[in-house]
């Protein structure tokens, strides 16, 4: 007798296929640099350290769930994620592999914990400051990440460029530094150049896309 899947089955079925779609670190990583604003194949390949080829072909897996919209202009193909709910699907994943992993406690002291032992600003905390005018943002991301979308009122100062910068900033507010997510290095090494230097700051607990996904003030236009 031929098994003939119930409707559940075959729902879970379907459900399963985002789960094999992100099941993988590389896919993960592109869908975090997505999450700061539209990219090219090309942009993203280098950016994540991956060939073209490898970084098409997870693309396209990506979109062949959903997960992802892609454009074509010129001879470049540009993707960007298809709605916020993929941003809080990574959101979901980080937070259950927090709770659940012990090897993801581990990675977290090891890189975070042990260079950061201050507690990072949480998102109402910040917003609440920069309404009252008492906090410095830095935007530690690259600048093209900066002008497709970072938090309003947010200084673009480049982890490269923080030495040249970094000294100018008002010396009577503390400076919170923010880039990709709450696993992004470039605000702890942004953080650590400003204690150095004898400047108060920390790093925003997350990034930008998550801070856009709880729908907190964002703008495109050049602060810096």
């Amino acid at each position: 007798m031929k098994f003939t899947p119930s409707p559940k089955q075959r729902i879970n079925a379907q459900i399963a296929r985002i789960a094999k779609a992100v099941s993988s670190a590389s896919r993960l990583e592109l869908l975090e640099l997505l999450g700061q604003g539209e990219r090219s194949v090309e942009v993203l390949a280098g950016t994540a350290g991956l060939t073209v080829a490898n970084t098409s072909q997870h693309l396209q897996a990506l979109r062949r769930v959903g997960l992802v919209t892609a454009r074509k202009e010129g001879l470049f193909v540009h993707y960007q994620l298809s709605d916020l709910d993929v941003v809080r699907l990574l959101l979901l994943l980080r937070r259950i592999s927090k709770h659940r992993l012990v090897e993801m406690d581990q990675l977290v002291a090891e890189f975070f914990t042990s260079r950061d032992r201050l507690e990072a600003v949480p998102r109402e905390e910040l917003l609440a400051r920069i309404r009252a005018g008492t906090v410095t943002v830095l935007d530690v991301r690259p600048p093209e990440e900066y002008h497709a979308g970072h938090i309003s009122g947010a200084l673009s100062v480049p982890l490269n460029r923080l030495a040249h910068a970094g000294r100018r900033l008002p010396a009577d507010r503390e400076v919170v530094a923010y880039c990709r997510g709450p696993y992004c290095l470039l605000a702890v090494e942004a953080v650590e150049w400003l204690r150095r230097h004898g400047r108060r700051a920390r790093r925003l607990e997350d990034g930008f896309p998550e801070w856009l996904a709880a729908g907190l003030p964002v703008t495109s236009e050049d602060a810096a």
